[in-house]
């Protein structure tokens, strides 16, 4: 009985090593090197160790600041935008809906991730050019007399690809948190004389708060590291943090990428600290972990 108990844990613990030895080794250590990678020196069309603050400083105070602040006000709008609709989305799947219904909306905001993104973001062009069915249609009805140029390689195109790429993985933790909600206390607050928008407001909205800002950081992120997204729908020349780092890249500037990809996992790495933090992961999850 010893022998099968130590067995026991010697077979617990290897099948929780594995899965930590693939996180450290495939995860967090080109991670970690990339953010040595950042402090290194580049000299002509080399990079040295050392430590330097130099790509640091390009990015948020030198020639790509502008980058910098732009994309993160292009993140932040497509991340308020994306979490409207899918707050909406989510609430209606959780309680306004049947469960067979429910599972058929669910199935369709996941269905896009079994497509490449960059196949998305291609079918977008065709929708939305001169000669693209949008415009076309326009036309048709006589709301316009010529093509919107706007449509397409324009700040308003970029955000339409953002919203689209990333509101989908933010359904789903807002639909958790939801779900989770004990509905007892709706009904109190109702018979208590709370008009239903009140109910919300003063129940299920502060209750869906984790699910709210774990979607914010699947939103956020994405949208800030974004690359295909600027790259096909925003047209040349146009620059976010993520086609930034291809295109340091592409110059063999790997320190500036680096440095790049750092402040991108670092605003991951905050969000994910604050939410860790300030919920609890049960009231998260709600009745699926006790």
């Amino acid at each position: 009985m010893a022998i099968k108990r130590i067995a026991g844990k010697i077979g617990g613990r290897a099948a929780l090593l594995a899965p930590l030895a693939f996180i450290v080794v495939f995860l967090i250590a080109p991670l970690a090197f990339a953010f040595v990678m950042s402090f290194w020196k580049r000299v002509g069309f080399q990079v040295r160790p050392g430590f330097s603050l130099k790509a640091y400083a390009s990015f948020i105070h030198g020639p790509q600041h502008v980058i910098l602040y732009h994309s993160l006000w292009m993140a932040a709008a497509a991340t308020l935008v994306s979490l409207v609709i899918a707050y909406a989305a989510a609430y209606l799947a959780a309680f306004r809906l049947r469960r067979s219904a429910t599972r058929v909306i669910l199935f369709m905001f996941a269905a896009p991730f079994f497509i490449n993104y960059i196949i998305r973001d291609f079918a977008w062009t065709d929708l939305l050019g001169r000669n693209g069915p949008v415009n076309e249609a326009l036309q048709w009805v006589g709301l316009i007399h010529e093509p919107l140029s706007w449509l397409m390689y324009s700040d308003f195109s970029v955000m339409l690809g953002l919203v689209a790429s990333y509101m989908p993985f933010m359904v789903f933790p807002i639909w958790l948190a939801l779900v989770g909600i004990d509905q007892r206390l709706v009904e109190a607050a109702t018979m208590l004389g709370a008009r239903p928008w009140k109910a919300f407001v003063m129940v299920t909205l502060p209750l869906s708060m984790p699910g709210v800002f774990a979607a914010v950081i699947f939103g956020f992120v994405g949208s800030f590291g974004a690359d295909a997204v600027a790259t096909v729908m925003g047209g040349t020349g146009y620059q976010l943090a993520g086609n930034t780092i291809s295109s340091a890249m592409n110059i063999l500037n790997y320190p500036l990428a680096a440095a790049i990809s750092s402040v991108v996992v670092l605003s991951l790495l905050v969000l994910m600290g604050v939410w860790y933090a300030v919920f609890d992961i049960r009231t998260f999850l709600g009745r699926l972990v006790r």
